[in-house]
């Protein structure tokens, strides 16, 4: 079978990981922001015990406090998810501790207190934030300082291909990802963005808008040894083509079997 040259860039410069590395994305169930609903808001540490109690993997958010530490948290500002307003990275790890999520007792956890809680019952996906602009070392590497130690299955991903090539350089035993979608870019110009954020990237897997499923690009990486994570996955049709086209499938709401 003849390869195109972007199939043969793609080998070059994104190389598929060794199965066993990787082994148990393909076997994963992925609760998005934990298992959230009334009362355990997205992201806290109550969503994340939900989850684990139904044995379903944990997808969750980091970002980068004032004083460096990695705090798990989805949006750049406070004000959606608390009672509080105006951006996540002016306060301290300390002064996010404190603030409630809307319509719980949790508070803004780190990524330390959620390894502590997980313990390596169940797989851990976890994405590392970055905005317009923004430099990605610092948190980059207040991740992997939190992570140093930790035993169970886990791996960072990132829309920025900046952080899986960061994690290539700088921590090559974490497995790492890069989440990408098609919306607005199916031209032939965001075809190749699409393999240019992959070479520079390097991941290991790719984490995958299922909108997007079934399609030409994810289903060749796929084939030639990247596991397919997919998000998000809010119905059981779309639980269904996840199953068919993709190996992990992040779930949410109806989509959660």
């Amino acid at each position: 079978m003849r390869l195109s040259l972007f199939a043969l860039l793609d080998r070059w410069l994104a190389p598929a990981p060794a199965p066993a590395r990787v082994g148990w994305l393909r076997r994963a169930i992925i609760a998005h922001r934990g298992l959230h609903g009334p009362g355990l808001p997205e992201n806290g540490l109550g969503a994340a015990a939900a989850a684990i109690a139904r044995g379903l993997g944990i997808e969750c958010d980091v970002r980068k406090s004032c004083d460096g530490q990695a705090v798990v948290f989805h949006d750049a500002a406070l004000d959606r998810l608390t009672g509080e307003t105006g951006p996540l990275a002016e306060r301290t790890a300390e002064q996010l501790g404190r603030v409630r999520l809307s319509g719980s007792e949790d508070t803004i956890p780190t990524l330390r207190r959620l390894l502590d809680l997980v313990a390596g019952q169940v797989p851990l996906l976890i994405e590392v934030k970055s905005d317009r602009g923004q430099r990605v070392e610092a948190l980059c590497l207040a991740v992997r300082r939190v992570l140093e130690g930790y035993r169970g299955p886990h791996a960072v991903m990132s829309f920025d291909p900046r952080v899986s090539r960061w994690f290539w350089r700088h921590s090559p035993f974490t497995v790492r990802g890069l989440v990408m979608s098609e919306e607005n870019e199916k031209t032939i110009f965001g075809r190749i963005k699409r393999h240019f954020s992959l070479w520079l990237a390097r991941p290991d897997f790719l984490a995958y808008d299922i909108r997007d499923l079934p399609g030409r690009f994810p289903a060749a990486q796929r084939r030639r040894g990247l596991p397919l994570a997919t998000w998000t996955v809010r119905s059981p049709d779309l639980l269904a083509r996840a199953l068919d086209h993709a190996d992990a499938p992040t779930v949410e709401g109806a989509g959660v079997p």
